[in-house]
């Protein structure tokens, strides 16, 4: 799984109606996938169960965003956050997801679970794909890898604040 695959530039699209589920373990280990997943993203069940949810990171997403989207869930809160993913194939798709913790009968995260559905293009194309490219391309300016994602950190962060609104305030304001 962890070999690198090739981008192929093709977009690929799943019907307004679907939702894709996914199921992690405290580690993003897959423990569930639904066929909406397995089908976009190309993989069988086989395949990514026990895998990292990673597998379909598109290298084009920002860091940030995700380091972002996992401190919110480890603190217990939900996140709405659009997210570019890669298919086996290279092909990519974009999605609005909304990921929360699962907890157990004592009040412990005990793995987190992730709904996705079709995004607005108009709003991807205009305002996350040129907001996403800024963060990249910050992150990449860095030598230093995490000293790039923090950079990009602050500069996500400092936009939040400008507005005044949260993470999941400005999803929504797009």
């Amino acid at each position: 799984m962890s070999k690198a695959v090739s981008l192929t530039g093709v977009e690929r699209f799943f019907d307004r109606n679907d939702i894709i589920v996914s199921k992690t373990d405290l580690k993003g280990h897959i423990t569930y996938a639904n066929r909406t997943f397995l089908n976009i993203a190309g993989y069988t069940e086989n395949e990514v169960m026990g895998a990292p949810h990673s597998i379909i990171r598109h290298p084009d997403m920002p860091r940030c965003v995700f380091q972002l989207l996992w401190d919110t869930i480890q603190a217990k809160k939900e996140i709405f956050a659009y997210v570019l993913n890669r298919a086996k194939s290279g092909d990519h798709y974009w999605v609005l997801a909304h990921v929360t913790p699962s907890f157990d009968k004592q009040g412990q995260i005990d793995g987190y679970h992730s709904n996705r559905r079709v995004p607005d293009k108009k709003i991807v194309e205009g305002k996350v794909i040129p907001l996403y490219q800024m963060l990249l391309a910050e992150e990449e300016r860095h030598n230093n890898r995490k000293e790039g994602m923090k950079r990009a950190t602050d500069i996500l962060i400092n936009l939040l604040q400008e507005k005044g609104i949260g993470y999941d305030e400005f999803v929504f304001s797009l």
